[in-house]
């Protein structure tokens, strides 16, 4: 199929391309299209105007700023998965980019295009609420700052206005000797994830401190396991409270229920995956 007739803009200047979304008309943007094209050609999705912001300069970056890995529209997967400053600072993130589709398509799609695409089963969704990350909404007006944890709303849905683009992430540089680890079960490697954990955590004086854990695949969209990262705050690291934790988060989540695989199997998964998850990050914390 061919996508519906629409409008084009190809600005080079991202002032234009917000004067472009505060016109009211029913907008989409194109960066590296890997989700947003095929929408468009099963008719999914038929916005009136594309806007196309390839050619915006500026964009493209991955850069330290003030204890913070900043990170810019138009930065491909492949680029950051490669880049130094998130292989040193950010181990977390270029361990999951080996899981997360594949080399065509990280060479052309867009960490904020994938944050705004909001696929339940996503990775980076998660792996943002893991780390802190901040997320820039602009428009025309200014900017606003949106937590990660509040980004994401359901299904294909964040909390971006239709005059406003993700224009930045931000995400903190982990303190030293902070553990991290992430695991995932799909039906083939580079396939949207069943059920997705990561975690990041410190150990201070044999106590787990800090601890943070979201998962993805389970939902209408990531979320973070905020009452198991509350009973692992102050407690001691071993199998015992790894397996409590993973029970009762297994009894709380609600996984869809399809075809391809139950939501039975989807809680087993969880079950299984997120105590490996809380050793190797213990593990990496020095423990």
């Amino acid at each position: 199929m061919k996508p519906s007739a629409f409008e084009y803009e190809c600005p080079t200047d991202l002032n234009a391309v917000l004067g472009f979304l505060g016109e009211g008309t029913d907008t989409r943007i194109l960066a590296g299209g890997q989700s947003l094209v095929p929408m468009m050609n099963y008719r999914l999705v038929a916005p009136e105007r594309l806007i196309d912001i390839n050619r915006v300069h500026g964009l493209d970056y991955v850069r330290e700023e003030d204890g913070q890995i900043a990170i810019g529209a138009l930065a491909r997967h492949g680029d950051i998965k490669a880049s130094a400053l998130i292989i040193t600072h950010l181990p977390i993130m270029a361990e999951a980019y080996g899981w997360i589709a594949h080399a065509a398509v990280r060479n052309r799609g867009t960490l904020c295009g994938n944050l705004c695409h909001a696929d339940p089963a996503s990775e980076m969704p998660a792996l943002m609420q893991v780390l802190g990350a901040t997320m820039v909404v602009s428009k025309s007006a200014g900017s606003r700052h949106v937590p990660a944890s509040e980004f994401f709303l359901g299904t294909y849905e964040t909390v971006v206005g239709a005059d406003e683009m993700l224009t930045e992430v931000r995400i903190p540089i982990p303190e030293a000797g902070t553990g991290w680890a992430f695991q995932e079960v799909a039906m083939r490697k580079g396939d949207y994830a069943w059920c997705t954990v990561a975690a990041t955590l410190r150990v201070t004086e044999g106590r787990i401190t800090a601890p943070r854990i979201a998962v993805a695949g389970l939902a209408d969209h990531a979320y973070r396991l905020e009452a198991q990262e509350a009973e692992l705050d102050g407690a001691a690291p071993g199998a015992d409270v790894f397996q409590t934790v993973a029970h009762a988060a297994a009894e709380a989540a609600d996984p869809p229920d399809t075809e391809q695989i139950s939501a039975d199997y989807r809680r087993d998964l969880l079950r299984t995956l997120l105590p490996r998850v809380l050793r190797a990050a213990v593990g990496r914390a020095g423990h």
